[in-house]
Protein backbone atom coordinates (compact mmCIF):
# COMPACT_ATOMS: atom_id res chain seq x y z
CA UNK A 1 0.00 0.00 0.00
CA UNK A 2 1.49 3.38 -0.73
CA UNK A 3 1.29 6.13 1.66
CA UNK A 4 -1.30 8.55 1.83
CA UNK A 5 -1.18 11.85 0.84
CA UNK A 6 -1.02 15.01 2.80
CA UNK A 7 -4.29 16.32 0.77
CA UNK A 8 -6.36 12.88 1.31
CA UNK A 9 -5.72 13.33 4.79
CA UNK A 10 -6.90 16.78 5.11
CA UNK A 11 -10.61 15.62 3.18
CA UNK A 12 -10.95 13.00 5.25
CA UNK A 13 -10.31 15.16 8.48
CA UNK A 14 -12.65 17.70 7.16
CA UNK A 15 -15.14 15.13 6.54
CA UNK A 16 -14.45 13.86 10.01
CA UNK A 17 -15.51 17.40 11.40
CA UNK A 18 -18.10 18.43 9.22
CA UNK A 19 -19.95 15.35 8.01
CA UNK A 20 -21.08 16.93 4.69
CA UNK A 21 -19.31 17.52 1.65
CA UNK A 22 -20.09 20.32 0.56
CA UNK A 23 -19.03 22.12 4.12
CA UNK A 24 -15.50 19.71 4.12
CA UNK A 25 -14.83 21.57 0.58
CA UNK A 26 -15.80 24.88 1.71
CA UNK A 27 -13.63 24.66 4.83
CA UNK A 28 -10.62 23.67 2.07
CA UNK A 29 -11.57 25.60 -0.36
CA UNK A 30 -12.09 22.87 -2.83
CA UNK A 31 -15.12 21.67 -4.54
CA UNK A 32 -18.07 18.61 -3.24
CA UNK A 33 -16.51 16.39 -6.23
CA UNK A 34 -12.40 16.75 -5.52
CA UNK A 35 -12.91 15.65 -1.53
CA UNK A 36 -15.26 12.52 -2.71
CA UNK A 37 -12.33 12.23 -5.17
CA UNK A 38 -9.44 12.37 -2.03
CA UNK A 39 -11.65 10.40 0.07
CA UNK A 40 -11.76 7.61 -2.70
CA UNK A 41 -7.98 7.30 -3.33
CA UNK A 42 -7.60 7.25 0.55
CA UNK A 43 -10.10 4.48 0.82
CA UNK A 44 -8.18 2.82 -1.60
CA UNK A 45 -4.30 2.81 -0.41
CA UNK A 46 -6.22 1.44 2.86
CA UNK A 47 -8.30 -1.23 1.39
CA UNK A 48 -11.72 -0.37 3.24
CA UNK A 49 -14.42 2.36 3.44
CA UNK A 50 -14.14 5.01 5.93
CA UNK A 51 -17.34 6.71 5.06
CA UNK A 52 -20.86 5.70 4.31
CA UNK A 53 -23.06 8.37 2.63
CA UNK A 54 -26.34 8.43 1.80
CA UNK A 55 -28.46 10.92 0.33
CA UNK A 56 -29.57 12.28 3.73
CA UNK A 57 -26.59 11.75 6.26
CA UNK A 58 -23.02 11.08 5.97
CA UNK A 59 -20.75 9.32 8.89
CA UNK A 60 -17.64 7.69 9.79
CA UNK A 61 -17.88 3.51 9.52
CA UNK A 62 -15.91 2.19 12.49
CA UNK A 63 -12.90 1.95 10.27
CA UNK A 64 -13.08 5.67 9.69
CA UNK A 65 -13.73 6.55 13.40
CA UNK A 66 -10.46 4.53 14.18
CA UNK A 67 -8.70 6.11 11.80
CA UNK A 68 -9.74 9.75 12.94
CA UNK A 69 -9.00 8.79 16.43
CA UNK A 70 -5.68 7.98 15.88
CA UNK A 71 -4.92 10.55 12.96
CA UNK A 72 -7.05 13.95 14.46
CA UNK A 73 -4.13 14.39 17.38
CA UNK A 74 -1.31 13.56 15.59
CA UNK A 75 -1.88 15.82 12.31
CA UNK A 76 -3.17 18.89 14.81
CA UNK A 77 0.03 18.62 16.54
CA UNK A 78 1.74 18.45 12.88
CA UNK A 79 -0.12 21.60 11.60
CA UNK A 80 0.51 23.84 15.25
CA UNK A 81 4.44 22.85 14.81
CA UNK A 82 4.36 24.48 11.54
CA UNK A 83 2.25 27.64 12.63
CA UNK A 84 4.62 27.67 15.36
CA UNK A 85 7.79 27.39 13.22
CA UNK A 86 6.45 30.05 10.57
CA UNK A 87 5.74 32.41 13.32
CA UNK A 88 9.09 31.96 15.22
CA UNK A 89 10.37 32.69 11.53
CA UNK A 90 8.56 36.04 10.81
CA UNK A 91 8.57 36.91 14.51
CA UNK A 92 5.49 37.61 16.90
CA UNK A 93 3.62 40.51 15.88
CA UNK A 94 0.24 42.33 14.79
CA UNK A 95 -2.07 42.52 17.34
CA UNK A 96 -3.04 40.47 20.13
CA UNK A 97 -6.80 40.96 21.34
CA UNK A 98 -7.43 39.31 24.78
CA UNK A 99 -10.87 39.71 26.64
CA UNK A 100 -11.36 39.86 30.31
CA UNK A 101 -14.68 39.48 32.22
CA UNK A 102 -15.67 41.66 35.55
CA UNK A 103 -12.04 42.58 36.35
CA UNK A 104 -9.15 43.16 34.90
CA UNK A 105 -7.42 41.46 38.06
CA UNK A 106 -3.61 41.69 38.92
CA UNK A 107 -2.43 37.98 37.34
CA UNK A 108 -4.31 39.29 34.28
CA UNK A 109 -2.77 42.57 33.93
CA UNK A 110 0.96 41.23 34.93
CA UNK A 111 0.50 38.63 32.30
CA UNK A 112 -0.59 41.24 29.77
CA UNK A 113 2.38 43.53 30.62
CA UNK A 114 4.88 40.48 30.66
CA UNK A 115 3.38 39.73 27.08
CA UNK A 116 4.31 43.30 26.17
CA UNK A 117 7.80 42.85 26.99
CA UNK A 118 8.35 39.24 25.76
CA UNK A 119 6.92 40.33 22.40
CA UNK A 120 7.54 44.18 21.51
CA UNK A 121 5.94 43.74 18.12
CA UNK A 122 3.30 43.07 18.97
CA UNK A 123 0.53 45.27 20.67
CA UNK A 124 -1.40 43.53 22.96
CA UNK A 125 -5.78 45.06 23.01
CA UNK A 126 -7.37 44.21 26.22
CA UNK A 127 -11.38 44.24 25.68
CA UNK A 128 -14.52 43.34 28.19
CA UNK A 129 -16.41 40.18 27.27
CA UNK A 130 -19.80 40.79 28.92
CA UNK A 131 -20.90 38.73 31.74
CA UNK A 132 -23.93 37.51 29.82
CA UNK A 133 -21.91 36.04 27.09
CA UNK A 134 -18.93 34.88 28.22
CA UNK A 135 -17.55 32.46 25.17
CA UNK A 136 -19.22 34.64 22.07
CA UNK A 137 -16.75 37.03 21.43
CA UNK A 138 -13.86 33.76 21.00
CA UNK A 139 -16.19 32.21 19.00
CA UNK A 140 -16.51 35.15 16.45
CA UNK A 141 -13.38 36.24 16.52
CA UNK A 142 -13.70 39.58 18.17
CA UNK A 143 -10.77 38.67 20.61
CA UNK A 144 -7.92 36.09 19.78
CA UNK A 145 -8.67 34.72 23.31
CA UNK A 146 -10.64 35.70 26.91
CA UNK A 147 -10.22 34.91 30.83
CA UNK A 148 -13.57 34.10 31.60
CA UNK A 149 -14.96 32.51 35.04
CA UNK A 150 -15.25 28.62 34.90
CA UNK A 151 -16.61 25.95 34.16
CA UNK A 152 -16.16 26.30 30.32
CA UNK A 153 -18.03 22.56 28.88
CA UNK A 154 -16.99 23.57 25.10
CA UNK A 155 -15.11 21.49 23.11
CA UNK A 156 -14.39 24.31 20.17
CA UNK A 157 -12.38 25.70 23.21
CA UNK A 158 -9.18 25.11 24.49
CA UNK A 159 -8.38 25.78 27.89
CA UNK A 160 -4.90 27.55 29.04
CA UNK A 161 -4.26 28.57 32.03
CA UNK A 162 -6.99 27.82 35.15
CA UNK A 163 -5.68 30.95 37.87
CA UNK A 164 -6.89 32.86 40.57
CA UNK A 165 -8.80 30.45 42.79
CA UNK A 166 -10.77 31.97 45.41
CA UNK A 167 -13.68 31.28 47.99
CA UNK A 168 -16.98 33.08 46.81
CA UNK A 169 -18.85 35.25 48.75
CA UNK A 170 -22.56 36.69 48.71
CA UNK A 171 -22.51 40.36 47.76
CA UNK A 172 -26.12 41.71 49.72
CA UNK A 173 -27.72 45.20 50.47
CA UNK A 174 -26.32 46.75 54.02
CA UNK A 175 -30.08 46.12 55.17
CA UNK A 176 -29.85 42.66 54.58
CA UNK A 177 -30.49 40.18 57.50
CA UNK A 178 -26.81 38.35 56.65
CA UNK A 179 -24.93 42.07 55.88
CA UNK A 180 -23.61 41.99 59.85
CA UNK A 181 -22.99 37.89 59.68
CA UNK A 182 -18.80 36.66 59.79
CA UNK A 183 -20.02 34.19 57.29
CA UNK A 184 -23.02 32.11 55.98
CA UNK A 185 -22.79 28.40 55.10
CA UNK A 186 -23.51 27.61 51.53
CA UNK A 187 -27.60 25.89 52.34
CA UNK A 188 -28.20 29.46 54.43
CA UNK A 189 -28.78 30.80 50.35
CA UNK A 190 -32.14 29.17 50.54
CA UNK A 191 -33.30 31.89 52.15
CA UNK A 192 -31.66 34.52 49.84
CA UNK A 193 -32.85 35.09 45.97
CA UNK A 194 -29.95 34.97 44.01
CA UNK A 195 -29.46 37.15 41.32
CA UNK A 196 -28.65 35.36 37.83
CA UNK A 197 -26.96 36.01 34.48
CA UNK A 198 -29.26 35.98 30.94
CA UNK A 199 -28.41 36.43 27.91
CA UNK A 200 -26.43 33.98 25.27
CA UNK A 201 -24.27 32.44 28.36
CA UNK A 202 -24.71 28.28 27.94
CA UNK A 203 -27.24 27.02 30.93
CA UNK A 204 -24.61 25.34 32.91
CA UNK A 205 -23.01 28.66 33.09
CA UNK A 206 -25.08 30.51 34.15
CA UNK A 207 -26.26 27.94 36.80
CA UNK A 208 -22.51 27.54 37.90
CA UNK A 209 -23.00 31.40 38.62
CA UNK A 210 -26.21 31.31 40.42
CA UNK A 211 -27.02 28.07 41.51
CA UNK A 212 -30.59 27.21 42.30
CA UNK A 213 -30.20 24.28 45.10
CA UNK A 214 -27.86 24.54 47.99
CA UNK A 215 -25.54 21.73 48.65
CA UNK A 216 -27.67 20.44 51.09
CA UNK A 217 -30.67 19.82 48.42
CA UNK A 218 -32.52 23.12 49.51
CA UNK A 219 -34.21 25.23 46.86
CA UNK A 220 -32.71 28.46 46.11
CA UNK A 221 -35.10 31.52 44.93
CA UNK A 222 -34.43 32.94 41.74
CA UNK A 223 -34.26 36.59 41.60
CA UNK A 224 -33.55 39.12 38.68
CA UNK A 225 -31.14 38.24 35.37
CA UNK A 226 -28.74 40.50 34.66
CA UNK A 227 -26.75 41.04 31.68
CA UNK A 228 -23.49 43.02 33.30
CA UNK A 229 -21.75 42.75 37.07
CA UNK A 230 -22.35 46.30 37.48
CA UNK A 231 -26.13 46.20 36.70
CA UNK A 232 -26.30 43.17 39.36
CA UNK A 233 -24.94 45.15 42.08
CA UNK A 234 -26.95 48.06 41.63
CA UNK A 235 -29.37 45.44 42.13
CA UNK A 236 -27.79 44.57 45.37
CA UNK A 237 -27.54 47.74 46.44
CA UNK A 238 -31.95 48.18 45.90
CA UNK A 239 -32.32 45.03 47.94
CA UNK A 240 -33.89 42.85 44.69
CA UNK A 241 -31.57 39.83 45.69
CA UNK A 242 -27.99 38.52 46.49
CA UNK A 243 -25.33 37.86 44.00
CA UNK A 244 -21.71 34.99 44.54
CA UNK A 245 -18.83 36.94 44.17
CA UNK A 246 -15.23 35.90 44.19
CA UNK A 247 -13.13 37.75 47.27
CA UNK A 248 -11.35 40.01 44.34
CA UNK A 249 -14.25 41.03 42.76
CA UNK A 250 -15.79 42.44 46.17
CA UNK A 251 -12.94 44.03 46.93
CA UNK A 252 -12.77 45.38 43.70
CA UNK A 253 -16.13 46.55 43.96
CA UNK A 254 -16.31 47.15 47.76
CA UNK A 255 -19.26 49.73 48.89
CA UNK A 256 -20.98 51.26 51.79
CA UNK A 257 -24.22 50.07 50.15
CA UNK A 258 -23.24 46.52 49.82
CA UNK A 259 -21.34 43.77 52.30
CA UNK A 260 -19.62 41.00 50.98
CA UNK A 261 -20.21 37.90 53.49
CA UNK A 262 -17.78 34.60 53.32
CA UNK A 263 -19.87 32.03 52.17
CA UNK A 264 -18.75 28.31 53.03
CA UNK A 265 -18.90 25.04 51.48
CA UNK A 266 -19.01 26.20 47.79
CA UNK A 267 -16.27 25.50 45.73
CA UNK A 268 -14.10 28.34 44.83
CA UNK A 269 -14.34 30.43 42.18
CA UNK A 270 -11.79 30.21 39.24
CA UNK A 271 -11.09 32.38 35.89
CA UNK A 272 -9.41 30.39 32.74
CA UNK A 273 -7.66 31.57 29.47
CA UNK A 274 -9.83 30.31 26.80
CA UNK A 275 -9.20 30.35 23.23
CA UNK A 276 -10.43 28.83 19.94
CA UNK A 277 -8.76 25.49 18.92
CA UNK A 278 -9.31 26.94 14.96
CA UNK A 279 -7.71 30.02 15.68
CA UNK A 280 -4.71 29.30 17.84
CA UNK A 281 -1.54 31.40 16.61
CA UNK A 282 1.85 31.66 18.17
CA UNK A 283 0.31 34.84 19.01
CA UNK A 284 -2.04 32.80 21.70
CA UNK A 285 0.44 30.45 23.00
CA UNK A 286 2.92 32.97 23.71
CA UNK A 287 0.04 34.64 26.10
CA UNK A 288 -1.01 31.65 27.79
CA UNK A 289 2.76 30.69 28.53
CA UNK A 290 3.18 34.56 30.08
CA UNK A 291 -0.08 33.86 32.34
CA UNK A 292 1.14 30.52 33.37
CA UNK A 293 4.61 31.89 34.65
CA UNK A 294 2.56 34.91 36.98
CA UNK A 295 0.36 32.60 38.19
CA UNK A 296 3.21 29.94 39.31
CA UNK A 297 4.80 32.81 40.32
CA UNK A 298 1.88 34.40 42.48
CA UNK A 299 1.41 30.58 43.65
CA UNK A 300 4.93 30.19 45.10
CA UNK A 301 4.81 33.79 46.69
CA UNK A 302 1.21 32.59 48.51
CA UNK A 303 2.59 29.95 49.33
CA UNK A 304 6.06 31.22 50.97
CA UNK A 305 3.79 33.56 52.68
CA UNK A 306 1.99 30.59 54.35
CA UNK A 307 5.07 28.38 55.40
Amino acid sequence: MSNPEIRELEAFLALARELHFGRAGERLHLSQSRISQLLRALESRIGGRLVDRTSRRVRLTPLGEQLHAGLRPAFDAMVATVEEAREVARGVGGVFRVGFQGTANDPFMRAVVAFRDGHPDCTAEIVEIPLSDPFGAVHRGEVDAAVVLMPVLDDALVLGPVFSARPLTLAVSERHPYARRPRIDADELAGCPLIGVHGAAPEYWRLAQAPVVTPGGRAIPAGPAVSSLQEGLALVRAGRGAMLLCDPTADYYGSHAVAFVPVTGLPDSSLVLVWHRNHETARTRGFARALAAVTAAEAQTEAEAEA
